[in-house]
């Protein structure tokens, strides 16, 4: 059998086995999800081929920079983290004698013998011949290894963090991770109970491993020395080649994670595992269906969609949960959730789930709520282990409002309510710190604005000063400050508290202060109230972040989501608000894109000023409706998703965050998308497909059809809900759990005159 016969049989092979197609058989939903696309980073942190199931604990992908790397350091039971990885318990084959250099060594491995589905992975090891083999459950999963007939085997248990503890006995291994991120700010236990097949030999080998830190992040760490148990299980040649190594993880104990182990792996066959994964994908993907467009375009959309369920995660194992928030283990029928971006996810991810899963939706809210109980502050970026200081702004409150009023009540909205209060009027709004507020918040409540430094001007703030680098974003801090107490003054008028509704109302303008005339941009003022004259392209100070956060002035210009009208009134009405978003479009860098992204890392998927590459951009092209010329959306969306959204490897802009930039990709090619989180409406904008169909939790449907949809005939030129005729591009989050139908007529015309949105 010649070379490339033998490689085509062997990848049949591994599709039949990861539950691929056979032959004939009519592509679901779920087939066209691709892990791979956007494995390369175009700068900072990569997309990774994540097995899991939907908004479960248990994900794991192979340990290595990206795509490109050509090997793998290891296999890690769990990542806490899939955006700057957190991983515990890592595991390898070797074969031959059990030896340091088996733990040392990285695997080398072939792309084309790589096969990745979110319930699946595979991969052929080269130079042991090794096919690695796994799949999740929610709390555990099992790795499966099909070693050369007649060599010795042996499977290597590690540590990512110092001082891991491993017992073996028997065929049994159990641990403790002691996880210890100061980046991250996450300290905490992990634990696990396992089980491999056979009957092997086993050990415990104590100190050091040099691990050479192949980071995961794309930024080598210099070699470090890992202090922490190792563990080894060996198989004699006559042995069966097929080896598993099947296991449960626990945040609360060693005997929970058994418990967990009995309870989904102990007596599930790896196949049992892998197709109830895979009728869990089929299901979430299959909730909505597309007609249409491209072979490329379903594979982006699915894979968009498989995205949008990494984020959060349930960590409940058996009725109990520990939580971060209090270090304490405590019982409760409903899930906890946990993992959770707020900054970037308010926008479209938590939106996404409010029509796909309102339950489930209502389920993390309420984590969010029991968070604050237990710590005393309504968390940021939860995480596992607690409230990751990150960014700025508590676009918590926003998911709330937004949930509140599309009807979604089944959690504490009071004690929600006071916690976004309460974070408002006495946390510190300072990005990447968690804590009490300080003078820097006074100001602010005073003056409306929040103070900046001048160019090389010593940080003063008490509380600021104490850590080494801190940075204030003065400017973005304003304005997002001004959305979040927008939300906090809408959902105080909903609940009938007209006094804090009124003590807030003021905040939501706050943003105005920082708007100058001069450059028709959001800049810098200093505690005197002075302007500070900088470059709003390119000087941000202290990396970018002094003034603007991951963007420019140019991005942070139409960061006014929740009043649109009034920044269209700064702009000098909608035609001049239409003439500067142009602008935005076509405006250079005005020096070389090394330097640029020297000062902006993340502000990347560029076109013009506009970079598609981070949350801050995401609604922007949608402003468009806002004017008097809806059809440019329309033209800006459609050219985002083919240019910035291929199927491959290069197939996303930046840094993805775990379904925030994802859920863009699903609304947009959809053909709608929420622009103001807040406000229960969706805007429209032109469809990549002809047809797709949503299947809502209350047993309806929506479906909107694009007629003659197609490359050039992607303007809209009429369009009826439920034969309705509509005079502008919008409708209510109510009409569509209505049911129904929305109708696009679609064509080459940019002239259809539509009522502009407000």
């Amino acid at each position: 059998m010649g070379i490339a016969m033998r490689k085509t049989s062997f990848i049949l092979f591994l599709s039949l086995l990861s539950g691929g197609l056979v032959s004939g058989q009519e592509r679901s939903p779920a087939d066209y999800i691709d892990p791979f696309i956007g494995n390369v980073a175009p700068l900072l942190n990569t997309n990774r081929p994540v097995v899991h199931l939907p908004n479960q604990a248990v994900r794991v992908f192979p340990r290595r920079q990206d795509h490109l790397d050509m090997q793998i350091t290891d296999f890690p039971a769990m990542v806490t983290n899939i955006i700057t990885p957190q991983m515990v318990f890592g595991v390898k084959p070797s074969v031959g004698e059990v030896t340091d250099t088996g733990w040392f060594r990285r695997l080398n491995y072939d792309h084309d013998y790589e096969v990745a589905k979110p319930w699946y992975y595979s991969v052929r090891l080269t130079d042991d011949n090794v096919l690695l083999e796994y799949t999740a459950g929610k709390k555990g999963g099992i790795y499966r290894f099909r070693f050369p007939a007649g060599v010795e085997k042996n499977l290597l248990f590690s540590h990512y963090y110092e001082k891991g503890e491993y017992q073996v006995s028997g065929k049994v291994i159990t641990g403790t991770e002691k996880v210890n991120d100061a980046i991250h700010s996450q300290e905490g236990k992990a634990y696990i109970y396992g089980e491999v097949s056979g009957n092997p030999q086993s050990g415990i080998k104590e100190g050091e491993k040099d691990w050479g830190r192949y980071t995961v992040s794309g930024r080598p760490e210099a070699p470090k020395k890992v202090d922490g148990q190792r563990a080894w299980f060996s198989y004699g040649k006559s042995a069966g080649a097929t080896v598993e190594f099947r296991y449960a993880i626990s945040f609360i104990s060693i005997e929970q994670a058994k418990k967990n182990f009995e309870t989904e792996i102990k007596s599930a066959t790896f196949e049992q595992v892998r197709d109830k994964g895979t009728a869990a994908w089929q299901k979430v993907a299959g909730q909505i269906k597309v007609e249409g467009g491209t072979e490329a375009q379903r594979r982006t959309f699915y894979t968009a969609l498989y995205r949008c369920n990494a984020r959060m995660v349930d960590i409940s194992e058996g009725g109990s949960y520990f939580s971060g928030y209090d270090k304490k283990v405590h019982s409760d029928k409903r899930p906890f959730y946990t993992d959770d971006y707020t900054w970037g996810n308010y926008i479209a991810l938590h939106p996404l789930r409010m029509i796909l899963d309102p339950a489930k939706e209502a389920d993390m809210l309420q984590s969010y709520v029991t968070m604050y109980e237990q710590d005393g502050w309504m968390p940021e970026y939860p995480r596992p282990y607690g409230d990751r200081p990150g960014m700025f702004a508590f676009h918590s409150s926003v998911m709330f409002l937004d949930a509140y009023r599309k009807g979604i009540r089944n959690f504490d909205v009071e004690k929600a309510f006071e916690g976004m209060v309460k974070n408002e009027d006495k946390a510190t709004l300072l990005p990447f710190r968690n804590g009490p507020r300080g003078a820097l918040e006074d100001f602010y409540d005073k003056n409306g604005f929040y103070p900046g430094l001048r160019p090389g001007e010593e940080e003063s703030d008490p509380f600021a000063s104490q850590k080494k680098g801190q940075v204030r974003s003065s400017v973005a801090v304003t304005l997002e400050d001004s959305y979040d107490s927008w939300a906090v003054s809408e959902l105080a008028g909903e609940l009938g508290k007209k006094d804090i509704q009124a003590r807030f109302a003021p905040r939501t303008q706050n943003y105005k202060n920082l708007w100058w005339d001069k450059y028709m941009l959001f800049m810098p003022k200093d505690a005197k109230g002075d302007w500070i004259e900088i470059d709003p392209k390119f000087d941000g100070g202290g990396n970018g972040f002094a003034y603007y956060n991951e963007n420019n002035g140019w991005t942070y210009k139409w960061n006014v989501q929740q009043d649109i009208k009034g920044l269209r009134e700064l702009c000098g009405g909608p035609d001049k608000m239409e003439q500067q978003l142009d602008q935005l479009f076509r405006e250079g860098l005005d020096r070389s894109k090394p330097d640029f992204w020297a000062k902006f890392p993340n502000e990347t998927g560029m076109i013009g000023q506009m970079g598609m590459g981070n949350q801050v951009s995401f609604f922007i092209p949608y402003f468009f409706n806002y004017t008097h010329a809806p059809w440019k959306t329309q033209k800006y969306t459609r050219l985002i998703l083919d240019t910035w959204f291929q199927d491959n490897i290069f197939g996303v802009p930046g840094d993805e965050d775990g379904g925030s930039m994802s859920s863009f990709v699903v609304f947009s090619a959809m053909g709608f998308f929420p622009v103001v989180p807040g406000i229960p409406r969706y805007t429209i904008t032109s469809p990549v497909f002809s047809k797709v169909t949503i299947d809502l939790p209350n047993g309806k449907k929506f479906t909107l059809i694009a007629n003659k949809c197609s490359r050039t005939n992607k303007y809209i030129q009429s369009a009826t809900l439920n034969g309705k005729a509509l005079r502008s591009l919008s409708f209510s989050h109510e009409d569509l759990l209505k049911g129904g139908t929305l109708v696009l007529e679609m064509g080459e015309g940019t002239d259809a005159k539509w009522e502009m949105e407000n």
